[in-house]
């Protein structure tokens, strides 16, 4: 059995951005890694697994951009809360000071 062959990481990259490139203009999915496999010399299933990587990584990237804003808008919601709540506590504070200072 050969030694699995190694691609160089700018090679995966180039075969990932082209057949994510012809994917719309091909309507067959197979055929865009044949295609893209023969002009790179990569077999199209290895070029399927990392297109297929590339894809989760993606969506996986676009979930936790969109788990990140929701929780950025809920601290920023609660952050206005605590600062209106401790605004009413200063203006507390003040009232109750100024009733424990003897009139002069």
């Amino acid at each position: 059995m050969p030694a699995p062959r190694k691609y160089p990481p700018e090679l995966i990259e180039r075969g990932v951005r082209m057949v994510v490139e012809m994917r719309p203009g091909s309507p067959g999915r197979s055929s865009v890694m044949r295609q893209v496999g023969d002009l790179l010399g990569i077999h199209p299933e290895v070029l399927r697994h990392w297109v297929k990587k590339a894809d989760a990584n993606a969506s996986s990237n676009a979930y936790t951009a969109a788990s990140v804003t929701a929780r950025v808008r809920q601290l920023e919601k609660e952050n206005a809360e605590l600062r209106r709540i401790n605004s009413i506590l200063k203006a507390a504070a003040v009232l109750f000071a100024a009733e424990l200072e003897p009139d002069n």
